[in-house]
């Protein structure tokens, strides 16, 4: 034990211990005050001593499992360690891990902290060309990535080691040589709090990927709020979908449920299997879910009432983007259990919540969660119940990054008058509860009345065929712009002037005049970023584009083409 073990348990177990009282935990807790700190050293393995209890379970669709205990875990990353220091990994240095949801991705995490290395974790889904991007830019010193990936860093240059997970592969050095070193692992110093321990390279959703630098205590230790907003408690089974190397994935597979004391539990399968994943969560007895609502989408597409008394699910959960109102009436009314949304960032910890215990408001990200003051600003950078989502820096909050390692302007923008600057806008109802408009270049004016993109979709996206849908502005010269919809749609659903006609028509229904969506265009699926997110700008342009040229696709309609649209 020691003082930093003792500042981070307490500020955790307050948390625990007042998981469903919202007031007290906002209005009392405060960040554990730290020199030094290493979370796999002074949380994770100090949890580990003598703990059999479950850490990490992997399930595949073919019925396989890998089980490890806390202890398990614990001695192997401290294998890792010792070998990946035998290979040259030193502090500081940058280790680029490019792994799926496998055993060995937990070992090297927890490995690359305790030697005090910076982690940069990548997606399978990259390039070569993103691989060489990251390695330059990132300064990467070393590669853990799993054999089969291998060829991708065959024309990627830089003198960097090479550590393959899986069958052997020419010139690289086997992960699994890490069993023949000791399970007692010794720092070659203490680590700083402030220290660099990941690099994330952000999803680049309107610009070219910024680097965001976090610290051994603004991700392990600001993960208390996610594991506060989730409901997370010792021995929960925890399910979280998400895929290695974004940032959610630490979220919610690494640091708030180990922070909890609680199981990763991984569901692997080739391609999203609803009925599969249902089974295996009923089988497994998980009892708290996180999901993006791409998935949630897919889910409410399945008979989930009768899955209702099966299940040991406690909490429910969606993150990445926000919830529509439509998908938790569906869910609650299936199986009894309220679908909380959350917001955060690749910049942050989760920063807004609905929390356990407490009323949910439909469509709302919730409020602030324990440790943050959050506040809207608006133009004049003056507080406001509408405007941009902001981090008031004066309480020093432990959840947010050191910056962006790449553009020191880009940091200065961000951080700016006292406030970290999200760039996502929002409102703030009289009980506090904020509600998500837009990023801040998603939003647009149409006859000189602000349009939020997602207010939009929730409408749409309440329509029995649609399955998803983005919203940009279509120039026009009357109104400046008019709301757009790009549209896939569900299976058995066709695709053309007639459904064009009804979505319109029930778009008509469910919006205000000023608002309405006057343009609709089907496609076979929407432009999204490596992590999923909807990719607006590129279907921005592409619209803007093609109206200069006066053009319109196979699959496009526009209101006035329907000229008894305005005698409903």
């Amino acid at each position: 034990m020691n003082a930093a073990h003792d500042a981070f348990i307490a500020a955790r177990d307050f948390l625990l211990a007042h998981r469903t009282d919202y007031e007290t935990a906002v209005r009392d807790f405060r960040w554990p005050a730290l020199d030094t700190f290493n979370w796999a050293l002074d949380h994770f393995d100090v949890m580990a001593e003598g703990n059999d209890a479950p850490a990490l379970w992997i399930v595949g669709e073919d019925g396989s499992e890998r089980k490890r205990s806390f202890r398990g875990i614990s001695q192997r990353s401290s294998q890792v360690a010792n070998h990946l220091r035998t290979l040259g990994v030193r502090r500081g240095e940058r280790i680029l891990v490019m792994l799926g949801n496998e055993v060995a991705l937990w070992e090297t995490m927890l490995a690359a902290m305790k030697l005090g290395a910076v982690v940069i974790p990548a997606t399978a889904l990259l390039t070569p060309a993103d691989l060489r991007d990251r390695i330059d830019r990132g300064n990467v010193r070393h590669v853990v990535a799993a054999s089969a990936h291998a060829p991708k860093f065959a024309d990627v240059a830089g003198d960097y080691t090479r550590v393959s997970v899986g069958p052997a592969v020419a010139g690289w050095t086997a992960f699994d040589a890490a069993d023949e070193h000791p399970r007692a692992f010794e720092p070659d110093a203490a680590t700083k709090a402030t220290d660099p321990l990941l690099l994330y390279f952000t999803s680049g959703t309107t610009s070219k990927p910024k680097l965001v630098l976090h610290s051994h205590q603004s991700y392990p230790v600001g993960h208390l709020s996610t594991m506060y907003w989730l409901g997370l408690m010792p021995g929960d089974v925890h399910l979280n979908i998400s895929s290695p190397g974004w940032a959610k994935h630490s979220w919610s597979c690494v640091f708030a449920p180990w922070n909890a004391g609680a199981c990763v539990f991984i569901y692997n399968s080739a391609r999203f299997d609803a009925k599969g994943l249902l089974a295996t969560v009923e089988r497994c007895g998980v009892t708290t879910l996180c999901a993006p609502p791409t998935v949630w989408r897919l889910l409410i597409q399945e008979d989930l009432a009768a899955y209702r008394g099966r299940l040991r699910i406690r909490e429910l959960a969606g993150a990445g983007e926000p919830l529509n109102p439509e998908i938790i009436a569906q869910v609650h009314d299936a199986w009894g259990i309220t679908l909380r949304d959350g917001y955060g960032q690749t910049e942050t910890t989760a920063l807004l919540g609905n929390s356990p215990g407490q009323k949910l408001e439909p469509g709302s990200m919730g409020r602030p969660l324990p440790g943050f003051r959050v506040v809207l600003l608006d133009l004049d950078g003056r507080e406001a119940d509408d405007g941009e989502v902001c981090l008031d820096l004066a309480k020093g909050p432990l959840g947010l990054m050191r910056g962006y390692e790449d553009s020191a302007q880009a940091t200065a923008k961000a951080m700016r008058d006292g406030y970290y600057h999200t760039g996502d806008t929002a409102t703030r109802a009289g009980d506090g509860y904020v509600t998500f408009v837009g990023r801040a270049d998603d939003v647009f004016k149409s006859s000189d009345y602000r349009i939020s993109p997602f207010e939009l979709e929730s409408a749409l996206l309440e329509h029995e065929c649609v399955t998803e849908v983005a919203v940009v502005p279509s120039p026009d010269p009357l109104r400046l712009a008019i709301p757009k919809a790009y549209v896939t749609v569900t299976s058995g659903s066709v695709p053309g002037r007639e459904l064009a006609r009804d979505i319109l028509a029930f778009a008509r229904r469910q919006l205000a005049a000023y608002k309405r969506v006057r343009r609709i265009e089907f496609v076979g699926e929407l432009p999204k970023t490596l992590s999923g997110k909807i990719r607006r700008i590129e279907l921005r342009n592409a619209e803007a584009a093609r109206r200069a040229r006066n053009e319109r696709a196979q699959h496009e309609y526009f209101e006035e083409d329907f000229p008894d649209l305005k005698r409903d």
